[in-house]
């Protein structure tokens, strides 16, 4: 799908959300979008390699794994343009607009080729951004399918909370609607499923009680789609 072709009702809503949000994002979601340093540190970036965010917002993760992987080349997709603006000015400030190229673009159905030029990458991450997709589960797959032979796709986002008190599940999760964000129940299920469906390998562990959910797909070399 290209940028043109975008589904309107998702997109406008995203912008609407983040219009004014954007500007105080980074600063108050880092108290409670927990994993996302630890999720950066687990890549493991080869030399030269190419990394993917789908669902790259403010552009606050690509920063931080640029700096730690000084070597690799960044690739960054979101369906909001107010949060690619605010983006691409981190990435004009942070001096990385050679080494970061972003596009705007719906993660459940993208052409990486048309849009960055290449169609694999060595590594795919998705940070909070899954529980936000409507027909999420069809960004696992675009993602695995974007992965290069030997490549690792790198899940964090909301758990069940499984090991919290209810009345905090509850006052979280009435939070997190005013965000249309809904943590997804099936998330470990769908993610190990693929896993299975591609012959890759599948690691899962969950952080906080719970709180968040940490997934790592590493595709075979000789990947079957």
């Amino acid at each position: 799908m290209s940028a043109t072709e975008l589904p309107a009702s998702h997109s406008e809503l995203m912008d609407g959300v983040y219009r004014w949000q954007r500007h105080i994002y980074d600063l108050t979601r880092k108290y409670y979008l927990l994993g996302r340093d630890r999720l950066i540190a687990g890549l493991d970036v080869p030399q030269g390699g190419t990394v993917l965010e789908l669902g790259c917002g403010t552009g606050r993760n690509i920063v931080l794994a640029a700096r730690r992987y000084p070597n690799a080349r960044f690739f960054g997709l979101d369906i909001s343009a107010e949060m690619l603006e605010t983006a691409n000015a981190a990435m004009a400030r942070e001096g990385l607009a050679a080494r970061v190229t972003l596009a705007r673009g719906d993660a459940t159905d993208f052409d990486a080729k048309e849009l960055f030029g290449t169609a694999r990458f060595d590594r795919v991450f998705v940070s909070y951004s899954l529980s936000m997709i409507p027909g999420w589960e069809k960004t696992v797959s675009a993602a695995l399918a974007a992965l290069a032979p030997g490549g690792s796709l790198h899940v964090v986002d909301f758990g069940q909370q499984e090991g919290l008190p209810r009345w905090f599940r509850a006052l979280l999760r009435g939070w997190l609607r005013k965000f249309h964000v809904e943590p997804r129940a099936s998330l470990r299920d769908v993610l190990e499923s693929e896993s299975e469906r591609t012959g890759a390998t599948f690691h899962f562990r969950t952080l906080y009680r719970g709180y968040a959910w940490l997934a790592v797909i590493r595709s075979p070399s000789n990947p079957i789609f």
